[in-house]
């Protein structure tokens, strides 16, 4: 089913992500696993983008509370933790923020979980209350790989999955 996703969907990316949008809302549909939810994400976006190298969540660690641990994900192996205001995710938790990054190398503080990254856009995942409950993190092997349709279409999945009342009054 996944990989028939991309191929099903417009090649606009603005279309592509509004087209997503309803395919992760039908698939997620009652679904009331945060972890469930975000590993449908990552999947479902990793499909839809070949140029999408690694796609997944960093999760506010609620012990600690200024830290991001290494949720869901498709790709390598991810960085395990990230402190808040380090590299592009602990950035966009700490301003709460998309940010979107042309050239990595260029980032001051980026971290190089993976080599063969060369731009990244990070969206920020708050909760129906409003509180930061994770960061979406999408890297990419191609440079200036993403800019305002990504965030845009980044940012409706996002709201939309995580933002609204989940099913049954609890997420």
């Amino acid at each position: 089913m996944v990989e028939a996703l991309s191929q099903a969907l417009p090649d606009d990316k603005p279309a592509r992500y509004a087209a997503l949008a309803g395919e992760i809302a039908a698939v997620l549909a009652g679904e009331t696993s945060l972890t469930a939810r975000m590993a449908t994400v990552a999947a479902m976006l990793a499909a839809a983008f070949e140029a999408f190298l690694w796609t997944g969540f960093y999760v506010v660690d609620p012990a600690k509370g200024d830290e991001l641990v290494v949720g869901p994900y498709q790709g390598t192996l991810g960085c395990l933790r990230i402190a808040f205001g380090r590299g592009v995710c602990g950035t966009a938790a700490v301003e709460r923020r998309t940010v979107i990054v042309p050239d990595v190398d260029a980032f001051p503080g980026h971290i190089a979980c993976d080599s063969r990254s060369r731009s990244e856009i990070v969206v920020p995942v708050l909760d129906a209350s409003g509180d930061l409950i994770a960061v979406l993190d999408v890297d990419s092997g191609k440079l200036a790989a993403f800019d305002a349709s990504d965030a845009a279409g980044l940012e409706r999945i996002v709201a939309q999955t995580f933002s609204a009342p989940a099913p049954g009054g609890s997420g």
